[in-house]
């Protein structure tokens, strides 16, 4: 990067605002893709060349004019929770952080405006202390962001009743192009796809309007199960009874529990869990439901207590994985959807083939209105061959596998949607200046 383009950016920015050190470039331009061996090879000397710290929307319009006419880079960041590289700069350039454009600008029943700065955790604070929450969050939304949920993040808690970002949880939102003059584009409707896990390649998301919902009184506990077929049976009459209103059903295959260690007092041996949120109401509804698939509450925290120190959220979804590569490194994952008429017969097929390679994790949740057995199972990692090996065994019996060992757009689960991205990165970005090289194909090729 030249001295003039320093010189100019500071020119309107701050010292503090422009950080050129290279230790603390390459720290700031990684996120969580350390979770893929594979990712963690390809990405580890990846980074921007220079970061920036911006105020306000009017200091992003100079930082993009600035970035356009230079012909360089953009990438933007919040918590850098994600876990595919969303963040990591492949062709350096500028890395704009987003941690100070953190307001909640308006509430109001069912839905909220925010920065994209704000981080999740403090804005479900907020909702909730107003009689209102989040309709879906992932498990790290104490650290998360709202732009990086929404550019890089699809589900999470609460996706068993409300689905994902693009099932109407998100509302609107406010783009900034990549132009000479950046244009504000007001963004709803069907056109959101465009947008929402994009990973920051058609636009900057100034601003994001949520749906929210009522405040529910929520109930964590955890359930276990002497046979992983009633803990799966369990887990999909507890997603299919809509009568019992629920925020996360999320089961986990022995040895997964075990990698829990502050929760180890509540984990008995060889016990394959269910860890769950419901409204408090539905309590003893649930209890019979425990007892018909011969389970046993084994830990509760009352809805008193709901997100007061520990909290269940922080064992589901990808968090999950933490926990295992916390305990060892080795251990990596997939995100699969598995078929509801047969999903018990694919864990069985598994079972067989892959024996303890293979670690069955499902987070049930909404899609197109119907019960989809998500999961995200953690893997034994030897190789990449041997992992390929699992994928193409998955595939071979049904199983829709999202790999996360990839940076590209298009081979991590959004391949319907690459042709309609990249028409309106044309229009937005015409010099492929937005996180270039996350997307690996182009419009002809895909006419082709």
């Amino acid at each position: 990067m030249s001295l003039s383009y320093i010189s100019e950016l500071k020119a309107f920015l701050t010292e503090e605002q422009v950080i050129t050190n290279p230790a603390l470039t390459q720290k700031l331009s990684r996120d969580y893709y350390w979770y893929s061996p594979i990712l963690e090879e390809e990405l580890k000397d990846k980074k921007a060349d220079v970061v920036v710290i911006p105020k306000n929307l009017v200091e992003i319009e100079q930082i993009l004019a600035l970035a356009f006419k230079h012909k360089q880079p953009v990438l933007f960041k919040g918590s850098a929770t994600g876990n595919y590289g969303q963040i990591v700069p492949l062709q350096g350039g500028i890395l704009i952080d987003t941690k100070l454009l953190n307001k909640v600008i308006e509430m109001k029943p069912g839905e909220v405006r925010v920065e994209p700065g704000v981080k999740l955790g403090m804005l479900e604070k907020s909702l909730r202390e107003n009689g209102q929450e989040l309709c879906i969050f992932p498990s790290t939304y104490l650290k998360a962001t709202a732009g990086g949920f929404v550019s890089g993040g699809s589900g999470g808690i609460g996706s068993i009743t409300w689905g994902n970002l693009w099932d109407g949880n998100v509302i609107e939102l406010t783009i900034l192009t990549m132009e000479e003059k950046p244009n504000k584009l007001i963004i709803s409707g069907n056109e959101l796809l465009n947008y929402i896990h994009s990973y920051g390649t058609t636009g900057f998301i100034a601003e994001i309007v949520f749906r929210t919902s009522e405040k529910t009184e929520w109930t964590q506990k955890i359930v276990a199960f002497e046979k992983l077929e009633d803990s799966l049976r369990f887990s999909e009459e507890l997603a299919y009874e809509f009568a019992i209103q629920k925020r996360s059903v999320s089961t986990c295959e022995w040895p997964i529990p075990s990698f829990f260690k502050p929760l180890s007092k509540f984990i008995q041996e060889d016990k394959h869990i269910v860890i769950i949120e419901i409204n408090e109401e539905a309590c003893d509804q649930l209890q019979r439901l425990v007892e018909e698939w011969n389970g046993k509450v084994t830990h509760t925290i009352p809805a008193e207590q709901y997100h007061k120190g520990l909290t269940l959220s922080d064992y589901t979804w990808n968090h999950t994985t933490l926990w295992a590569l916390n305990a060892n490194e080795q251990m990596t994952y997939l995100q699969a959807s598995f078929d509801l008429n047969r999903y018990i017969d694919q864990v069985e097929l598994i079972q067989k083939q892959f024996k303890d390679e293979f670690y069955q994790h499902f987070d049930w949740m909404l899609m197109d209105g119907k019960v989809v057995p998500q999961s995200i199972p953690l893997i034994r990692f030897t190789t990449k061959e041997r992992l390929d090996e699992i994928v193409c065994f998955c595939e071979s019996i049904g199983i829709k596998i999202f790999n996360p060992h990839t940076y590209l757009l298009e081979e991590g689960g959004w391949e319907a949607h690459i042709s309609s991205v990249l028409r309106t990165k044309e229009k937005n970005d015409p010099h492929d200046l937005l996180n270039p090289g996350k997307i690996g194909v182009t419009l002809s090729e895909i006419v082709d």
